[in-house]
C-alpha cells in the first residue's frame, strides 16, 4: 500500500497551492501595475500618481488613525452584520417553513426591500439619533435582505425525503429546525452571508458621511473636503484592504463550516 508519510504534503498538494497563489496575487499585481504605469506622469490634482499615494500611506495611516477610525468602522461594520445575519436566518427559517406565514409576509417584505438602505438614513437618524445605534441600524437594514431571501430559499428546499424521514423519527420542533432543516440549507445561507457581506461596507461608508465624528467614510469625506487628494486615495485603498481580509476571512470560516458540502461537491465533480 502507498501513501504519503504523515506529516508530509503530497508533492502535487505544493503544486495545486502555489498555483491558487499566483492566481490570487496575479489580478491584483497586474491592476496595481497598469494603475503606476497609467498615472505615472499625471499632473491632475485629482489623480495623483499611484508612487505618491504609496509615499502617503504610512504618513496618513499610524497606529493611532487606525484606532481611532477604522476599528469604529469594523465594530460598527461586525455588530449590524452580526445583527442582520440573527434577524434574517431566524425570520427567514420561519417563514421559509411556513406556507401561510410565506403568503402573509411575502408582500410586506417585497415592499420593504424594494426600499434603498440609504434613503432610510434620516428616519433611523429621527429614531436612533446620529451614534453608533444608527449607523449598526443602517448596516443591519440593507446586509439582512440577502441572508433572509436566501434563507427563506434554502429552506424551502429542503429535501422532502430528508423531512419525512425526520417526522418518522419523531425529530420535530426546534430538533429539526436543528438538525435537517439549518444544516440542509446552510449553502444558500451562506451565500446570502456573503453577499450581505459587500452591502455591509458599502453601508458603513455611507453611514459614517453622515454626522459622524469618526470612521473610514467620515475620514475619506473629510480629507476630500479639504483637498487632501493623496490622503483620500489612502482611505479607498484601506477600504479596498478591509473588503479583501473580510472576504477572505469569511472564506476560511465558510471552507470549515460547510467542509462537508464542499467534500461531497468535489467528489461528485472526480466521479466518473
Amino acid at each position: 500500500m502507498t501513501g504519503v508519510p504523515a506529516g508530509r504534503t503530497r508533492p502535487g498538494a505544493w503544486g495545486g497551492l502555489l498555483l491558487r497563489a499566483v492566481f490570487v496575487v496575479a489580478l491584483p499585481a497586474l491592476l496595481f501595475t497598469l494603475w503606476w504605469l497609467a498615472s505615472d506622469d499625471s499632473t491632475d490634482v485629482y489623480w495623483p500618481p499611484l508612487r505618491t499615494i504609496l509615499r502617503t500611506f504610512p504618513d496618513v495611516w499610524t497606529r493611532a488613525r487606525l484606532r481611532a477610525d477604522l476599528l469604529p468602522s469594523v465594530l460598527r461594520l461586525l455588530a449590524g452584520y452580526a445583527l442582520a445575519a440573527v434577524a434574517g436566518v431566524g425570520l427567514g427559517t420561519v417563514v421559509g417553513s411556513y406556507r401561510r406565514v410565506r403568503a402573509v409576509c411575502e408582500p410586506v417584505l417585497e415592499f420593504l426591500r424594494a426600499v434603498p438602505p440609504p434613503v432610510l438614513i434620516p428616519v433611523i437618524m429621527l429614531f436612533a439619533g446620529i451614534g453608533d445605534t444608527m449607523k449598526i441600524v443602517v448596516i443591519a437594514s440593507g446586509c439582512v435582505w440577502p441572508v433572509l431571501l436566501n434563507t427563506i430559499e434554502g429552506v424551502r428546499a429542503v429535501d422532502s425525503v430528508m423531512s419525512e424521514t425526520a417526522r418518522s423519527y419523531g425529530v420535530t420542533g426546534a430538533a429539526r429546525i436543528r438538525s435537517v432543516v439549518l444544516p440542509s440549507a446552510s449553502p444558500q445561507i451562506f451565500a446570502g452571508l456573503r453577499q450581505a457581506l459587500s452591502v455591509g461596507i458599502i453601508l458603513m461608508v455611507i453611514s459614517e458621511m453622515f454626522a459622524a465624528s469618526n470612521g473610514l467614510g467620515f475620514t475619506i469625506v473629510q480629507f476630500q473636503r479639504g483637498f487632501a487628494i493623496p490622503d483620500m486615495w489612502t482611505g479607498i485603498l484601506v477600504l479596498g484592504l478591509l473588503g479583501f481580509v473580510l472576504s477572505v476571512v469569511f472564506r476560511l470560516v465558510e471552507r470549515r463550516v460547510l467542509g462537508w458540502y464542499h467534500g461531497l461537491r468535489d467528489s461528485s465533480r472526480r466521479s466518473p
